[in-house]
Parts: structure tokens; sequence; C-alpha cells
């Protein structure tokens, strides 16, 4: 981590950070856009309080309160058992008054699953940019869409500040999702923890399924340890739900994929490129609808945590696949490293930091000899001297 020598120099780097940290800019309105991502985090940080503030205080909730108490179990494991920074980050809560975070908008050209990116000198390019209000990335949504682009705009429970501000609190707990079931509370903790021992400049797909890596393995052992028969179990078939609409949307981005790359060779008119898109997208909808009825068969009970599913599957676009593939599409390449490593921590960790100094050429080779089956998206091809991705010590 940066070390600052004063506060001016601490606050300085807030004031320049903070708008790349969050998520990016564009051209237009700089200044409006940075002065937004600094209030909205001040006052989050200012909403905040040490857990055992809250865990004394007789006002607080028993539910709020046994569940800050699990936080602090859990940010011990967290660094006992995997290894994630050991700093000032999740050891306060904040109560938003708010469904999300912030909002981000992500969009991508009709006929790709590229996303659009803004770049920033400490983060490279990023592709989303984020807002404090949801009214405000529905204006920048509109802004894009204006010119042609198709775009999603989503609510963020957390975010990371990569462990530049763990000297103002470092980044705190907060009631978007606080209330989750246990697997998903401290699998997003280890998540955005994960955010700030690696971090590879402008590279979002690297930095988000390396956290996602952490989060399902930190996850399920944090569960197979701590959790109660029955939590496992739910937790077992809500991951059971979502590694099978992980693979619908896979295989739905590499049917687009291959129309895509159809129209890059010209082999395709725009009109033709339409309705293919058009047909799988329609199949995408249709295989949803016979994958949410098989969950509901089997567990009624779990009608209300699908609402999550089926406002994505009806706002879906290529925005919105592009964006999920950033998140997910490298996780088994990271979990096979971690596999490699001895399921060492530290060694593994410090093999994804090689990685990521990696030039970005090398680093998807690496990334591909970890996970032959990778998305098409991403580009693997043979190479004749393929090279093994760095080890640990």
């Amino acid at each position: 981590m940066l070390r600052w020598p004063n506060s001016l120099a601490r606050w300085r780097l807030a004031w320049l950070a903070l708008p790349w940290l969050l998520a990016g800019c564009a051209q237009d309105s700089q200044l409006g856009y940075y002065w937004q991502g600094l209030r909205g985090h001040l006052a989050l940080m200012q909403a905040a309080r040490p857990l055992p503030a809250w865990i004394a205080d007789d006002a607080t909730p028993a539910a709020l309160r046994e569940r800050l108490e699990l936080a602090q179990r859990a940010r011990t494991f967290a660094v006992n058992t995997l290894h994630l920074p050991d700093n000032a980050s999740y050891r306060r809560y904040a109560d938003l008054g708010r469904p999300a975070a912030v909002w981000n908008v992500v969009a991508a050209p009709p006929d790709a699953l590229t996303l659009h990116r803004w770049c920033f000198p400490l983060t490279g390019c990023i592709g989303y940019r984020g807002y404090f209000t949801e009214a405000g990335a529905q204006a920048q949504a509109r802004a894009l869409a204006a010119q042609g682009l198709e775009v999603s705009v989503y609510g963020v429970p957390a975010y990371s500040t990569l462990g530049y501000l763990n000297w103002l609190g470092g980044d705190p707990l907060l009631s978007t999702f606080v209330h989750w079931p246990e697997g998903d509370f401290v699998r997003l903790m280890f998540h955005e923890l994960a955010h700030q021992v690696v971090y590879a400049e402008g590279d979002t797909p690297f930095n988000e399924s390396f956290a996602t890596a952490v989060e399902r393995v930190g996850g399920a052992l944090w569960l197979s340890h701590h959790a109660s028969a029955a939590v496992q179990a739910a937790d077992r078939a809500s991951q059971a739900r979502r590694t099978q609409f992980r693979q619908l949307t896979r295989a739905t981005r590499a049917r687009l994929a291959e129309i895509y790359a159809q129209k890059s060779a010209s082999a395709l008119t725009s009109q033709a490129l339409e309705a293919m898109k058009s047909e799988a997208m329609q199949d995408f909808r249709t295989r949803y609808a016979a994958l949410r009825a098989q969950w509901l068969a089997a567990a009624p009970q779990a009608a209300p945590t699908l609402a999550g599913y089926d406002r994505w599957v009806a706002q879906a676009n290529n925005a919105a696949f592009a964006a999920q593939a950033a998140y997910d599409g490298w996780a088994d390449a990271f979990e096979a490293l971690l596999r490699r490593e001895g399921n060492d921590w530290p060694r593994f960790y410090d093999a994804v930091r090689k990685m990521a100094a990696l030039p970005a050429a090398q680093r998807l080779q690496a990334l591909c000899a970890l996970q032959p089956a990778a998305p098409k998206e991403f580009a693997c091809v043979p190479h004749p001297n393929p090279s093994p991705p760095p080890a640990g010590p």
C-alpha cells in the first residue's frame, strides 16, 4: 500500500483518487462526476461506526447485532485462514437507508460483447462507471444509449477502494448486504478484501475473476467450518441455482459471440445479424423460464429469491452479458492456480501478483493455459510454445 507522509497528501489522494477508484469518468461534466463521487463516499464514511459500538448499543436490533458479531468472526477468519489483509476495512458498519451503495452503468455495442471503457491514471481503463444516486446513473445511461450503445444499470451492494483509504477508516460493512444469507454475506466481504491484495491496472476481467475465485473458495471454507447444517444446505441449493444460471448465460454469450464474429467477417448483413441475435435472446429467455420452473418445482419456498434473476433476464443485453463475463470469466483459472499452489494462500497471491505484472498479452496466455475451456469472448488461441503461468515462491 502507498504510504503518505502527511494529512494534506492524504486528503489530496482522496480528492484525486476517489472517482477513479469507485468507477470512472467520461469527458463530459468531469468535475460534477468527481464531486458526486467524493461527496458520496465521504457521506458513507461518516455514517460508519465501529462494530463494537453498534454491538454494545441497546438500540441495535438483535438480528443486526448477531450479524455484526458474525462479521467480526468472518473478518478474523479472512485474516487467519485466507490471509486477506488485516486492516481497518470491514470493522465498521453504516446504515445507508438505500438499496445499493452505488449504481453502475455498463455499455456495449449492439454487435459485440465488448464493454465501453473509461480510463484513469490509478486504475487504468474500467468497463463501468459508478454513481451514488440511481438518477445519476440513469442519466448517464440515456446519454450512452443516444450514442447507439446497449446499456445496463445495476445496483452494487459494496465497492472497494483497493486499500488506499484504510487510513480513513477503510471500507465499511453496509446495510445493503448485511442481512444477506450467511454464505453470500461472507463471500462478498472476502471478494472486496481480495481487491486489496492484487489489482492489475486496466484489466477488469482479471481483477473481478480473481476476487470471485477467492470468494468462492473462501466462502466454501467458511461454511464448512462455521455454519450450521441448515445454513450449509440452503447455500448449496442457492449455489446450485447460481451454477445452472451461469451455465445458461455462458452458453448464450458463446452463441452471441459466434454471431458477432460472423458479422465482423462480413458474412452477415445487419438484418441477418439482428434476426439471429433476436432468436438467440428469445431462446435464452425460453430456457430460463424452463429452468425457473424446475427450481420452483424442487423448492417452492425459493420464489422470493428469484426476483433478481427475473429482472436480469428481462433486461439482458450485450452490456449485461459482457459485465457478467468480467466478473466470473476467469474464475476457474484462478481456482486452478490455487490448487496448483497446494491451496497455500500466500503462494497463490504471490503467483497472481506475478501474473498481474505481466504484459497484457502474456497475462492472457497464462490465464488461457490455466483455463483451456475459457469463454470465447476472451479470445484464447493456440500458442506453439505456451508459457506456464508464473508460480509462487
